[in-house]
């Protein structure tokens, strides 16, 4: 295992995990409801800013490793599985959409390792539908954790639930994207 300045930053966001859990299991004697809201809001930003900056980083100092290329989806998907289950929790997200989100995240990396086992990689590289997935959920998931009125009126727990519904329904399709591209290999 490398360790390097972009895997220190992953690493990072993995730590964050369990801070952004423990937010809510804080007494309201030490941090109230809706500080505990905007603390989650801030831990959740930086670990999705962090998803950027150890990109950056691995091709701006040339570390870019294997080990690097494997861990950095991981957190993403451990960071995001772990907030759309506070957010059930919290009763601020269906459990429906989360099961949907999750399970095709460990679907798809399932099939990106096949794929890899049989050469076939390139196959199911992210498409566009799939980043446009990601922004949709990482503009949704930190609405929703903040939980309350932005300029004066607008609804974060409106918006974020619009923007998790658009990201599970580009959830379901970025899925059969990438399973018909694999469904030729599938075959042989």
């Amino acid at each position: 295992m490398p360790l390097n300045l972009p895997n220190l930053v992953t690493w990072l966001r993995i730590i964050l995990i369990p801070l952004l859990i423990g937010i809510f299991y804080l007494p309201d004697g030490w941090l109230a409801p809706g500080a505990k809201n905007v603390a989650a809001c801030a831990v959740f930003v930086v670990a999705a800013l962090s998803d950027w900056l150890d990109g950056y980083l691995a091709r701006a100092l040339n570390q870019m490793s294997a080990f690097g290329a494997f861990l950095d989806p991981v957190a993403d998907k451990l960071i995001v599985a772990a907030a759309l289950i506070v957010l059930v929790q919290l009763g601020r997200v269906e459990m429906i959409i989360a099961l949907i989100i999750i399970g095709r995240e460990i679907a798809i990396s399932a099939l990106r390792e096949w794929m890899a086992s049989i050469g076939k990689s390139r196959s199911v590289a992210v498409a566009f539908i799939g980043k446009v997935k990601t922004v949709s959920q990482m503009v949704a998931i930190p609405l929703l954790l903040y939980h309350d009125v932005l300029f004066g009126t607008l609804s974060t727990q409106w918006l974020g639930t619009l923007l998790i519904y658009v990201a599970a329904v580009l959830t379901v399709i970025s899925m059969g994207h990438y399973l018909r591209r694999a469904l030729p290999y599938a075959r042989g």
